[in-house]
């Protein structure tokens, strides 16, 4: 569904992906995992054209290098960012709205559908973005995404700042939409969550991957832990 081969990246002078190859198939949840800064938002944002890569990206088998975002986003490729970017000046409706790709056409997303699986944000539904709280926020975030009727989604660091109750509703999610046939490519900071819910996880180290295994694998495998996650 989704596969990187050898991809660099670089921010100026500073070479932040070292040659990242990894895949997603439709239906598996897969986790990026590893300390801050080896280059796992880097990856997300290269695959959806957000930084220029170097090397080969593929979604649907189809080469998407040198594509505009919302080029890669019409093609199906959903992309949950780290700092959520909700309108905060716009109620749940309004944000909902903003993900439909064309206006009034809906997928097997609908707004319906949509509080079906986020109750919150029925009863939000025309509070502004700016006074959910912070789970809240990131349901919304979650859902836009959804109104676009993916077949991957790329969700980084969806847990971060998040009351451990908020913090299960998510995972809870993630494995929801994964059981849908769509592709999940999470980048996730609480290696617990990643252990639990994914197929398969890649571990990030010094811009490349340095693991790529299940998480039994990467349980069985001390040594890759205190060298990659491990503080």
């Amino acid at each position: 569904m989704l596969a990187t081969n050898d991809v660099h990246a670089y921010y100026g002078k500073s070479h932040v992906l070292r040659g990242v190859t990894m895949n997603v198939q439709a239906g598996e949840i897969v986790s990026l995992v590893g300390r801050n800064g080896v280059g796992r938002s880097t990856l997300c944002k290269s695959v959806m054209g957000l930084v220029a890569p170097v090397g080969e990206v593929r979604f649907k088998d189809r080469p998407i290098n040198g594509k505009q975002p919302h080029q890669i986003a019409h093609l199906g490729l959903g992309y949950v960012p780290e700092d959520r970017a909700i309108f905060p000046g716009l109620t749940v409706i309004e944000n909902l709205e903003l993900g439909v790709k064309k206006r009034g056409k809906f997928g097997r997303w609908t707004f319906e559908e949509i509080y079906k699986w986020f109750p919150r944000l029925r009863e939000r539904a025309t509070f502004p973005g700016e006074v959910l709280s912070g789970g809240e926020q990131q349901m919304l975030t979650m859902a836009r995404t959804l109104m676009g009727d993916p077949q991957c989604i790329i969700v980084d660091e969806p847990t971060e700042g998040l009351a451990p109750k908020i913090v299960q509703e998510i995972a809870d999610l993630l494995q929801q939409i994964a059981k849908e046939g769509i592709a999940v490519l999470l980048v996730e900071q609480k290696l617990s969550i990643a252990m639990k819910i994914s197929n398969r996880v890649y571990v990030m180290g010094e811009g490349k991957v340095v693991f790529d295994g299940t998480p039994q694998e990467l349980q069985d495998n001390p040594e890759v832990r205190k060298e990659w996650l491990e503080v």
